[in-house]
This record gives C-alpha cells, structure tokens and sequence, in this order.
C-alpha cells in the first residue's frame, strides 16, 4: 500500500462540506488502518495564548488556535518542522521533518531543533478505503508538500498557493471563485 503520510490534499472546488472547503490537509499517517491529517489552513480568531499560556509567543505567525478538522475538537495537537535532527525530547517525528510536539513541555525547551510549530484543535480522519474513496470520486488532489506549507505565515492563502505551484489544470483552479455563481 502506497502511504499518503507527508503529502497534502487539497480540497477540490467540487468539495462544498464546510469542514473541507477550500481545506489544505497534511497528512500524517495513511495505512490499511485508514487515514490521518490535520488541516492547515484554518486559523480560527482564538489566540492560542487563551488556550494554552506560554504556547502563543512560541508559535509561528500568525499567534492563533487552528482547526485541524472536525474530529476530536476538544483536544489539541501541535505540528512542529524539525530543523535537522530535531529536538530529543518532546518531539515524535511522524514523516519527513513534520512530528507531533509534546504540548505539556515548556514550549522554549521543544523549540530548540525546531523551525517552528502550529497548534490545532481536532483533526482529520477517514476508515481504511474511506480517503481512497474520496480521491477517486474528485474530492481531493493529493500532491507533494513543501516544508514551509504547514508554517505558512498567510494561511487564507495557501489553498491557492498550493494550486497554482502545480501543473495544468489544477494552477488554473486557483483562480476559481469562492462563489461561481456571482460571475
């Protein structure tokens, strides 16, 4: 089975749930088990300050709680890019440079090693064929992450971004209205 770990998907325009939208998900873990990822394109208006206290100035800008999709949203998971070998402590690598951060840490012990980190609230998952699924009906292009996607400082732009760094059809796509109907 080809893993999808490390890889994003990018919300298709045909994909209207409010939940995915216009998402740019990246993945963490995809087996026979089904599939995980977080979206990383959804700040909500929360300063992660208010969450979690001394976590805020550690993050990357902007300072703010991301929804990382709708599962399990009362529990938090941070995203770190790991500098190299990455910090020993408090940082489990899940794929390529990108590991889950130990939120219970002083954030200024865990960033040593690190370029920066992201927290969200929930994330995404599917049912072993579930993502496949999707997939193949058009609901998802799945494509290659760059390390900076994920601490992209201007996240409301980065489905966009992400579309049009790809080739033919879907660099056209990211000139595609929010709402088609208004043309």
């Amino acid at each position: 089975m080809l893993s999808y770990a490390g890889s994003l998907l990018v919300a298709t325009p045909r994909l209207i749930d409010p939940n995915f939208s216009r998402s740019v998900i990246l993945m963490l873990d995809h087996d026979e088990d089904g599939a995980l990822g977080v979206v990383i394109n959804s700040p909500t208006e929360l300063p992660l300050s208010a969450v979690l206290p001394g976590w805020g100035d550690a993050v990357v800008s902007p300072p703010l709680l991301f929804t990382g999709g709708p599962v399990s949203e009362e529990s938090a998971l941070a995203i770190g890019l790991a500098a190299g070998t990455g910090p020993d402590q408090s940082f489990k690598r899940l794929t390529g440079d990108f590991g889950l951060v130990d939120l219970d840490a002083e954030p200024y012990e865990v960033l040593d090693g690190l370029v920066g980190v992201r927290v969200f609230s929930g994330y995404a998952g599917w049912e072993p064929g579930q993502l496949e699924a999707e997939i193949a009906e058009g609901s998802w292009y799945l494509v290659e992450a760059l390390s900076t996607d994920v601490l992209d400082p201007r996240p409301d732009e980065l489905w966009r971004t992400v579309l049009r760094r790809q080739p033919n059809e879907m660099a056209y796509l990211a000139t595609f209205p929010e709402d088609p109907s208004l043309n």
